[in-house]
């Protein structure tokens, strides 16, 4: 007998619990989830495969990536066929593999009105690039689970240097191949750090100090999370770092989103798991699932099978992965809304989406009603963004000083019922299985008045320190 919806996330997040994914590491309960994903991706797109057949391009990547190519559950399927060459992609993939950290490439994991938002880690620097083997070690707990038995190569310091840009010409004109390839022009940047050094190596770094500008075609959007930002508590910086987000997938260009952190598997999954809630509660997205097949999909895919640390992170309480999902009851109201009328239809179908919901939709009582999130976002002056001098992009500069695509102008927070009724369901579905699997911790509350004792174990796992200083 089928496992009810409920008892399925609750078996998803169990197992999530127990081990991190390791793409040459599989059980009959991985491959089951590897399965539940592609039959929940089908229903409403039509995709092709990119192979990473035993971690063989990451270790920490799924085996069977989707490349979803267009929409296919309505008439309007051709309207944004993909023009992409799935073997041309595969093997632009297998070429940028090394560019970035842990070999964590930019992959493509949602797709909205043509546009792929994609995610990644940071580049590589000349020391991971060189002595791959021995970084991994480092940063895995004493396990080089990504690239095998490889020895790591000890070269002087000044002939590493010296050898740095012929190397990184090659290997992150790769990587910009691949972002070209998938129409991907703004990069977003969680890093609070230009570069990431372990024992005197630079082993990561960012692109907004790549030194040959080789990004310089890019919009390179600066966004440091966690961190304080116009005093901004950690809620409200997630909710503007959204909105902005939202703000560059939603504006009327064809071009796509990258967003990434340093190893890719914390803070690059909270953002792209809430930019998948967001749009699927408008009906932007994933149109035929419901609460608990979003849920499970956006649990399984963006954090299970991209290689979150659950177990690790809830050892050290730093529990992002619980934030994400409590966080839903945030973003309810119609700023966060991809949907530009004031009475929200199906993007496609032309119907309410109330109708579409079926039997999960219900009245929201006051006391269920979420709280208001501000009416105008600060400015963000504070956001550095860079492009190239000779772009024709310029006016389009989602970043730019005395502009910002967060503020809404005389406008107040209103209610969308729908949208809200959908969060709202995921966000309790997740809640009773978090529950019964990891449990709640509960905290005494921030000295601070502005941040959870849970969300300050958070911060302070990714970087943050006390309420003014970035560390």
């Amino acid at each position: 007998m089928m496992a009810s919806r409920s008892e399925e996330i609750t078996d998803l997040i169990y197992v999530f619990s127990k081990s991190q994914y390791r793409a040459k590491e599989v059980t009959p309960s991985v491959e089951r989830i590897e399965k539940r994903c592609l039959e929940l991706f089908g229903r409403d797109y039509k995709y092709s495969i990119i192979h990473n057949t035993n971690g063989d391009v990451c270790g920490h990547y799924p085996r069977k990536i989707v490349f979803l190519e267009y929409e296919s559950s309505d008439n309007h399927k051709e309207s944004f066929e993909s023009t992409v060459q799935i073997s041309r992609l595969q093997d632009l993939v297998n070429r940028s593999k090394m560019a970035r950290c842990r070999g964590r490439f930019v992959c493509p994991v949602i797709l909205y009105n043509g546009k792929h938002v994609c995610r990644s880690s940071t580049l590589a620097g000349w020391g991971e690039l060189y002595g791959r083997t021995g970084y991994n070690y480092i940063f895995s707990g004493g396990s080089d689970d990504t690239f095998g038995d490889a020895e790591e190569v000890l070269e002087d310091d000044c002939a590493v240097r010296n050898n740095d840009s012929q190397l990184f010409d090659k290997v992150r004109g790769s990587d910009i191949k691949l972002l070209k390839y998938l129409s991907v022009r703004y990069i977003c940047d969680l890093m609070v750090e230009n570069k990431k050094v372990k024992f005197g190596l630079n082993v990561t770094s960012s692109e907004k100090v790549d030194k040959a500008q080789r990004y310089a075609d890019f919009t390179l959007l600066s966004v440091p999370y966690p961190a304080v930002i116009l005093s901004w508590d950690l809620v409200q910086q997630t909710q503007n770092y959204l909105k902005l987000l939202l703000h560059i997938i939603n504006s009327d260009d064809e071009n796509g989103l990258l967003v990434h952190c340093i190893s890719g598997w914390d803070r690059t999954p909270l953002f792209v798991s809430l930019l998948r809630l967001s749009l699927w509660a408008d009906g932007a997205i994933h149109a035929s699932l419901e609460p608990s097949e979003i849920l499970y999909l956006t649990i399984a895919y963006d954090w299970f099978l991209f290689g979150h640390m659950l177990p690790d992170r809830l050892s050290k309480g730093e529990e992002i992965f619980f934030f994400c999902f409590n966080f839903l009851k945030h973003i309810v109201c119609d700023t966060f809304s991809v949907i530009k009328k004031q009475s929200v239809y199906h993007r496609r179908k032309g119907m309410p989406l109330s109708s579409h919901s079926g039997h999960w939709n219900r009245p929201i009582t006051s006391e269920e009603r979420a709280p208001n999130v501000m009416t105008e976002a600060s400015p963000l002056g504070s956001f550095k963004s860079s492009s190239s001098s000779s772009s024709n992009h310029s006016d389009q500069n989602v970043t730019r000083t005395g502009s910002t695509p967060l503020a809404v102008p005389g406008r107040r927070c209103t209610f969308v019922p729908e949208r809200q009724v959908r969060l709202e369901a995921v966000r309790e579905l997740f809640l009773a299985a978090y529950s019964s699997t990891v449990g709640l911790k509960s905290s005494a509350p921030s000295p601070s008045g502005a941040i959870s004792g849970l969300l300050e174990q958070f911060a302070r796992g990714v970087g943050l320190r006390g309420t003014n200083a970035i560390i």
